[in-house]
């Protein structure tokens, strides 16, 4: 029987992945951000980019916005999206992921992948001969934090300047968010409660490329700030934490007394929310609110990357993270 230890069969081979915002350089970002543009201005237009290919999409989380995004998205540009939950496929019984990686890389042009562990993402990467995409990790989440970029520059025009506050879990939104701003240039402030602090390589790898700040107050990591984002105070797998969570996670509420704190900052929010609990209903739905718009942009980013990575449109970056 072979080894399914043995090495990658990629060893030596270039490969277009996107596992995080550190592995692209600022300007492979900048651009996939103009394609994203490009692609929600003409979303009737983008023909079928992608006929005859097949997204493959691994579920070991559940999700909304990731699954209908990444199926909507390889229809409208005129290829497939094939589901594939743990219960539906051999890794539920305990196929390896290298075996795993080699056999799928024989039927798909891609896959995005949803999961816990970004170390098994990274295998998948290097054993398979496909672009991955990471659809979440416990570590990252990038596709979202780019489609917030997104969301941004729809409001501000540019990047340049940019003031951004993250309150709450120090987790793997604001791990990406960390990513974004070592890459792209612009100020971070992190407000988390003690004992949930982002990834310490992440905050160190900021931290010595922009100016990153975390402190315990909320109130000094919004003040004069362009946008504002928090999320759920227990993420999916931490349900047995969450009246923990709901303790230490007090005071740290964004709600319309905080956001005056702002710039006029626009609000954000990942989704889903827990109303009442990280974010007060008047901020959710209140005029500074980008969080649809911020939600819709999920699938023209993921039209713009599947388009890079199953094309070449950008020719982007594969550099490992540093």
């Amino acid at each position: 029987m072979p080894d399914s230890s043995a090495e990658p069969e990629t060893s030596g081979r270039r490969e277009s992945h996107f596992l995080s915002i550190a592995g692209w350089r600022a300007s492979s970002l900048e651009r996939l951000l103009h394609l994203a543009d490009d692609v929600k201005a003409e979303r009737a237009g983008t023909g079928r980019s992608l006929a005859g290919r097949t997204l493959g999409m691994v579920f070991a989380k559940s999700s909304t916005r990731t699954r209908v995004s990444f199926e909507v998205g390889m229809y409208e540009l005129g290829g497939h999206a094939l589901f594939l939950s743990s219960r539906d496929i051999q890794l539920g019984r305990g196929e390896t992921i290298p075996d795993t990686a080699r056999v799928l890389s024989r039927y798909l042009d891609a896959v995005m992948i949803r999961t816990f562990d970004q170390s098994d993402l990274e295998e998948f990467a290097a054993y398979g001969s496909l672009p991955v995409i990471n659809g979440l990790t416990d570590r990252y989440h990038p596709c979202q934090v780019m489609a917030d970029l997104m969301t941004v520059r729809e409001e501000r025009g540019t990047l340049d300047g940019l003031v951004v506050a993250w309150i709450g879990d120090g987790n793997n939104m604001a791990n990406s968010w960390l990513n974004a701003a070592a890459r792209l240039g612009f100020e971070l402030r992190l407000a988390c409660p003690e004992g949930y602090d982002p990834h310490p390589d992440d905050l160190a790898r900021a931290s010595a490329e922009t100016t990153v700040t975390l402190t315990r107050d909320p109130a000094e990591a919004v003040s004069g700030v362009h946008v504002v984002m928090t999320d759920v105070w227990a993420s999916m797998g931490q349900e047995s934490e969450a009246e923990e969570r709901r303790e230490a996670f007090r005071g740290y509420r964004v709600d319309a007394e905080l956001m005056a704190l702002s710039h006029d900052g626009i609000f954000l929010h990942c989704l889903p929310a827990h109303r009442g609990e990280e974010v007060t209903s008047d901020v959710m739905d209140g005029p500074r609110s980008r969080v649809w718009d911020e939600a819709e942009n999920r699938l023209h980013l993921q039209k713009a990357l599947l388009l890079t990575l199953m094309t070449d449109a950008l020719e982007p970056d594969s550099t490992a993270d540093k």
